[in-house]
């Protein structure tokens, strides 16, 4: 009996339930299919796209080790997987369950030949619902569920080997698909490590010690786990990461659990990436100002902590979650620039650029979702800035600042000290507020 291995963001052999039933059946034939056509609009951005060749490329590895291989096919994932059935005379489809609008139009059109298995999130999130039997929408209310769920299964051993078909299909080369980028190389500064190694490493290596208060400072490189692009991939699984983590580790666990959290949103409110959730900020009305969302794009705000994540975003693909919070309030509230705007460049920028997480943590800035902040709760960059001590993070990421000494770097305009090649301020923090709030007004 052979069986086809279809893997999508759940790139590692182990903990991986999918494989397990697979291999319990006969041989395997494991295939990463890129389907730039199904997402539609969501196809993968371009940072991600980086990620993937080298989380693939690692992938591949670990299944020679193990006597298998990865096929690679390009197209629409439906007709390849039944093009492949086809080709290797499979019997079904091993999976494992996603919660994008995309992937679970593809899984209803394979129908009864795919067989799903749980093993992404900390629990199925079919389980974890409200007493109407929906999906939460507040995510306090989210995580009391929870508890009855926890802890996790335990991980699932990686399969000593894998059995091979008598026939391999065809596979395209991974260099074949141009997922680095060349003209320009702008990935030179991604100092990462893709893959299932480089994932359970670091989970091995995680120091959790102050997590709670270092987790906000920008400047404290190690101050988060920084397993987000792991996760997304699915490098390692949530419940890996929950079972190394001790019982006063709360605040990294919860973590985890909004994950799983903006996944039922996305169940429940498919759209959630492109429609408010609120639908009364349907009537907002928003700025359209290209010059400013380039300036914000760029860095070049004059506002030291927003340009600092915005450069570091653009350097390294990933960007402080301290620093996202203010970058995204900035653009909404500051520049009164539609949240949307700023959740599809980070679609493409971000290494870890997860459907529901992205659009959840934008709307929850924005005011405009589910679950939210206030639309007239206006972080003040500068403020926030100084609180969580983010000076070295600015002069590391704004060369153009990293001279200037002492609590100027806050706010170098005001105290007289701005260098001539940093902009000044695109726009007062006050006259922003009283904007934002007028627009706010105007809700209905």
């Amino acid at each position: 009996m052979t069986s086809l291995l279809w893997l999508r963001q759940d790139l590692r052999l182990h903990d991986q339930p999918a494989l397990v039933a697979a291999a319990h059946e006969g041989a395997v034939v494991p295939v990463y299919i890129l389907d730039d056509e199904t997402p539609g609009d969501r196809r993968m951005g371009a940072a991600q796209r980086w990620w993937l060749h080298h989380s693939l490329t690692a992938l591949s590895d670990a299944l020679a080790a193990k006597g298998s291989r990865l096929i690679l096919r390009r197209g629409k994932a439906a007709e390849e997987l039944f093009r492949l059935e086809d080709e290797v005379d499979a019997d079904r489809i091993h999976a494992m369950r996603h919660y994008e609008p995309w992937w679970r139009d593809v899984d209803a059109a394979l129908g009864e030949r795919l067989c799903l298995y749980d093993g992404n999130h900390l629990a199925r999130l079919e389980d974890v619902t409200t007493g109407s039997g929906g999906q939460y929408r507040i995510y306090s209310s989210f995580w009391k569920a929870l508890q009855s769920h926890l802890p996790p299964d335990e991980p699932l051993a990686m399969p000593r080997s894998i059995p091979a078909p008598e026939h391999w299909p065809a596979s395209d080369t991974l260099a074949s698909w141009d997922l680095l980028p060349t003209k320009p190389d702008w990935s030179k500064g991604f100092d990462w490590t893709s893959g299932e190694a480089a994932a359970l490493k670091k989970v091995k290596t995680l120091d959790l010690s102050g997590y709670d208060h270092r987790r906000n400072m920008p400047a404290d490189e190690d101050g988060t786990s920084q397993l987000s692009p792991h996760l997304h991939f699915g490098e390692v699984s949530a419940r890996t990461v929950w079972h190394a983590t001790g019982r006063g580790d709360t605040t990294f666990r919860q973590e985890l659990a909004w994950r799983d959290f903006t996944s039922g949103v996305i169940l429940a409110l498919p759209e959630y990436g492109a429609e408010n959730g609120r639908p009364k900020y349907d009537s907002l009305p928003w700025r359209r100002s290209p010059k400013d969302l380039k300036a914000w794009q760029e860095g070049r705000t004059g506002y030291p902590i927003v340009d600092a994540g915005m450069r570091q975003l653009w350097s390294l693909g990933w960007m402080h979650n301290r620093v996202r919070m203010i970058t995204a309030s900035f653009l909404v509230k500051h520049l009164l620039i539609d949240w949307r705007e700023g959740e599809r460049w980070f679609w493409d920028c971000l290494v870890d650029a997860d459907y529901g997480n992205n659009a959840v943590n934008w709307q929850w800035v924005a005011g405009t979702g589910v679950d939210a902040n206030m639309f007239g709760r206006i972080m003040a960059p500068l403020t926030q800035s100084e609180k969580f001590d983010a000076g070295d993070y600015i002069r590391k990421w704004v060369p153009e600042l990293a001279k200037v000494r002492g609590d100027a770097i806050h706010d170098p305009d005001a105290a007289g000290c701005r260098p001539k090649d940093y902009p000044a301020k695109i726009i007062g923090h006050r006259e922003a507020r009283e904007r934002a709030l007028a627009a706010n007004a105007k809700v209905k």
